[in-house]
């Protein structure tokens, strides 16, 4: 099974994460796939608009830390950065290799692509489906949908794309993070992280006449459009943000690997899913 379904309808290339019996949790293959996905679509010239989505219960759980798929010590052609493959390296070498392409570099890299992207977020949107969605251009989320970042459970200062101060705000943020809380579709509605909050079953009817009307505006107009609005955020800051985050992010990583089992404190995929569920009473 690939884990990214690829299909074009009229000017509309529809993407989705397909690794539904693991709550399309994003390894590497993933990860290759929809850069690869993104490639096509900003290739085709009948493609206006592309529309990134989830197949199964939920939108993205977030990065792949303990699924049978887990392919963290697998290779991949590197495509967002020009760095050194991490497969045969240590510590803190091999990590930050790593999450300099397949989380930062490819998020970033998608940010740039020059078509319109769409978000369509159903179910849940955690950590690293977070760095997804914030790639696009804006969200549409169902009114089921919810957001966290629980990673400062594991110590560490929120996922490596971190978009948090720009795409909420600051204070928002502090408490997104501090508390790993979920926030529902409304919450992030009112805070500006997400555009339109719409029933489940409309959501897709809905995504899909938003894309229908963008895709009536010239292409090169799109183009240039997202990337004047994209510019504005960095000269706010966003990219040497990022940067100067992510050098807190993987100091958390050594730290914890000094004085805890791994660079991960100790958490996997179960652990960290079943203190979610308790913080949020399930």
């Amino acid at each position: 099974m690939s884990e990214v379904e690829y299909v074009v309808e009229g000017a509309v290339a529809w993407i989705r994460l397909n690794r539904p019996e693991y709550r399309n949790a994003q390894n590497s293959a993933m990860t290759y796939a929809l850069d690869a996905a993104f490639r096509v679509a900003t290739d085709d010239d009948a493609v206006k608009v592309i529309v990134l989505a989830g197949n199964g219960k939920h939108f993205c759980a977030g990065h792949d830390i303990g699924t049978p798929g887990r392919d963290v010590d697998k290779s991949f052609e590197r495509q967002a950065v020009i760095w050194w493959d991490h497969v045969d390296k240590e510590g803190g070498d091999q990590r930050f290799a790593r999450e300099s392409e397949v989380y930062l570099g490819m998020c970033r890299r998608w940010r740039e692509v020059p078509k319109p992207v769409i978000a369509m977020v159903h179910g849940a949107c955690i950590a690293g489906g977070l760095m997804l969605a914030w790639s696009c251009d804006f969200i549409v989320a169902s009114d089921d949908a919810f957001f966290s970042d629980p990673v400062v459970r594991m110590g560490i200062p929120g996922v490596e794309y971190f978009a948090h101060p720009w795409v909420m705000n600051p204070r928002a943020a502090k408490e997104f993070l501090f508390t790993g809380d979920r926030f529902s579709a409304q919450r992030a509605l009112e805070l500006g992280m997400v555009n339109q909050v719409v029933p489940r079953e409309e959501l897709e009817d809905v995504v899909r006449a938003m894309a229908d009307r963008i895709s009536a505006m010239p292409r090169f107009g799109l183009a240039l459009t997202k990337k004047a609005v994209n510019q504005a955020e960095d000269l706010q800051g966003m990219r040497a943000g990022m940067d100067s985050v992510f050098g807190l992010h993987h100091f958390a990583h050594a730290h914890n690997a000094e004085v805890s089992t791994d660079s991960l404190g100790g958490l996997d995929a179960k652990s960290m899913a079943a203190r979610n569920k308790e913080q949020a009473g399930e």
